[in-house]
């Protein structure tokens, strides 16, 4: 028999380091593989919702209330901070786009480059600000506080999907939501850039739009709400998804809702460089 080796005392030398190993290959393995789960969730979430979306409106039995109820709730808190954030946004594109033009001599083209700059990436990015920070908190505060209350077991027992009652109709209101949310920065802010650059700058308002009707195509608004689409879909997925999760009392939905927001914010600025770039692969701009 062999004789089983003494433990080392817990001061003899490389302990702690041996701690630290143990604990930060702990930490790496749990990370990635509870985030690829996560993942996984929220991609079935996402396919049954749309599914569940799709059999609603074709069996007539989808919940127009709740879908007009939650488009109203997610405009009310979504559309005064998308002014306030769309108009200084636009400004400092003003100010930024003016000094570099008048550097090379290119004034006549300050409309067409801060109007598709608004259009192209302006628009995108506020939607996604504002669609993370206020619609995708307000959707898992609400669902993460159903769930504490244990209100969604309750309609699992009563034989409610609450896919189909809660998700679908929240999904379906953030898209629409979205895109409204999008096409208003888009006015906001090209408004914003014109008074900017024709009363602060002291450009010449047919040189501003004429330069911009020359340059912009609809496809770049086409792309800025299919953008705003895709980020409303996959906002109400995150936050749906860790709001149903929520676990740990009234503590535990601030912890869901700040999760869903720093992973919707994270998600959506990785979705707009993929689809940026993919449009300007597929689509590459034209000399005129």
């Amino acid at each position: 028999m062999t004789a089983i080796e003494p433990a080392p005392p817990p001061d003899a030398p490389g302990t702690e380091v041996r701690r630290v190993v143990t604990a930060g290959t702990a930490l790496w393995r749990d990370h990635p593989q509870r985030s690829l789960e996560t993942l996984g969730r929220q991609v079935l979430l996402g396919r049954e919702a749309i599914t569940q979306l799709v059999l609603a409106v074709l069996q007539r039995r989808f919940p127009y209330r709740e879908f007009i109820r939650q488009c109203s709730f997610m405009t009310g808190v979504s559309a005064a901070p998308t002014v306030f954030v769309a108009i200084p946004i636009a400004v400092v594109v003003s100010i930024q786009v003016g000094a570099l033009v008048n550097q090379v001599g290119a004034t006549t083209f300050v409309g067409a480059v801060a109007g598709l700059g608004i259009i192209r990436q302006g628009a995108p990015l506020v939607t996604s600000l504002m669609i993370a920070g206020a619609v995708g908190s307000a959707i898992c505060a609400d669902l993460g506080s159903r769930t504490i209350r244990e209100e969604i077991d309750a309609m699992m027992v009563m034989g409610v999907d609450p896919v189909r009652r809660l998700v679908a109709p929240r999904l379906a209101a953030a898209v629409l939501v979205s895109m409204l949310l999008c096409g208003f920065v888009v006015f906001v802010g090209f408004a914003t850039a014109y008074a900017f650059n024709v009363f602060a700058q002291h450009g010449t308002p047919g040189s501003f739009i004429g330069s911009f009707a020359s340059f912009a195509v609809a496809d770049d608004l086409l792309l800025a709400l299919v953008k705003a689409m895709i980020f409303g879909l996959l906002t109400a997925v995150i936050a749906c998804d860790t709001g149903l999760h929520t676990k740990g009392g009234p503590s535990g939905v601030a912890n869901s809702v700040n999760s869903a927001v720093v992973s919707s914010a994270l998600m959506l600025f990785a979705t707009n460089i993929v689809l940026t770039q993919l449009y300007n692969t597929f689509f590459p701009s034209k000399v005129v």
